[in-house]
């Protein structure tokens, strides 16, 4: 039996206004699904990116890639979960509604002691910081981290992650108000890139040395720049392109100092469920621990999903921002 919810839906694409507010059918979990209703759901830029049309999605469809709540109704073969089990889960598009169906494959069981809130704000930053930082080059007490972007969502979580293996931290960032975020996510160094040349001030900061790694969403802006705030034999981990694509470089730039870049892509380390609930574990260990937490910038109700999007692409957010389907 389908059920109606309230979601939004995208049937063009273009600015925040696109996101419409209608009511949408969920067919009934088939084998291998859930029905989850949402008590929260994140926003990110993979939705604007949807929307805009740069990752193009075929209309109409519902935006949103992760939420948290609790399941509803399974389908008939599925064991794994049962009705009022508490789940999150990312990667899976269509959770800017207040219930979605969603393959049990997706989904990731959220402790009792985990809230809503950090549950819909971790599996795509979260999942995705543990990825970068553990995947390529796992850093020490002896190593130097540059985190680019470093009051950004990932940003904020790669920071605590390298802290957490013992890492000196430096992030870099836009302004005053992001650089005390930064040090509340245990910055050891914030840089406004702004105001100084983050290259050159890397180099000062570590004597001349560079950083052993340097994990870096911006793209354009800074990789010229990571090329010689780098140590030699150091690490560059790119994930991203924020500010548009890098330009070309060849073998002959990595050569030199033995540099190494590595292209970092989240859903090549999450192919399998226990890749996920492996990752997924790690952050959530980490919040139950008290030395990981999502900072959430704010929670709008779900008919707000413009305005949501309209604050991320503001580039003034710092944290998470949440949509509740309740509010």
């Amino acid at each position: 039996m389908s059920i109606t919810a309230t979601g939004i839906v995208v049937d063009r694409t273009g600015g925040p206004d696109v996101l419409a507010v209608q009511d949408i059918t969920l067919p009934a979990p088939a084998a291998g699904e859930a029905l989850i209703r949402h008590e929260m759901i994140g926003v990110n830029f993979t939705d604007v990116y949807q929307r805009r049309g740069f990752d193009p999605v075929p209309v109409p469809f519902v935006p949103g890639m992760e939420a948290a709540g609790v399941v509803e109704a399974v389908g008939s073969d599925v064991t794994a979960v049962k009705r009022g089990d508490r789940v999150a889960y990312a990667r899976w598009r269509g959770s800017y509604a207040e219930a979605a169906v969603v393959p049990v494959g997706s989904l990731i069981p959220l402790p009792d002691d985990v809230s809503f809130e950090q549950g819909a704000a971790f599996g795509m930053q979260g999942v995705t910081a543990q990825y970068l930082i553990t995947e390529f080059c796992l850093p020490t007490r002896k190593d130097t981290v540059l985190v680019h972007a470093a009051a950004g969502g990932v940003g904020l979580m790669l920071v605590q992650f390298a802290k957490h293996f013992g890492a000196r931290v430096i992030g870099t960032v836009s302004s005053a108000t992001k650089a005390e975020a930064a040090r509340e996510a245990g910055a050891d160094e914030v840089i406004d890139y702004t105001r100084r040349d983050f290259a050159d001030e890397v180099l000062h900061l570590t004597d001349g040395h560079g950083v052993d790694l340097i994990v870096d969403g911006v793209g354009k802006a800074t990789f010229d720049g990571d090329l010689r705030a780098v140590a030699t034999r150091g690490n560059i981990v790119v994930f991203g392109a924020a500010s548009g694509p890098a330009e070309p470089f060849g073998p002959g730039d990595l050569i030199s100092r033995s540099r190494t870049v590595f292209g970092g892509d989240v859903a090549d380390g999450i192919g399998t469920h226990e890749e996920l609930l492996a990752r997924a574990g790690d952050v959530l260990d980490g919040i139950e621990q008290g030395w990981l937490t999502s900072r959430i910038h704010t929670t709008l109700p779900l008919t707000e999903a413009a305005e949501a999007h309209r604050v991320l692409e503001s580039r003034e957010s710092i944290g998470k921002i949440l949509l509740s389907p309740g509010a």
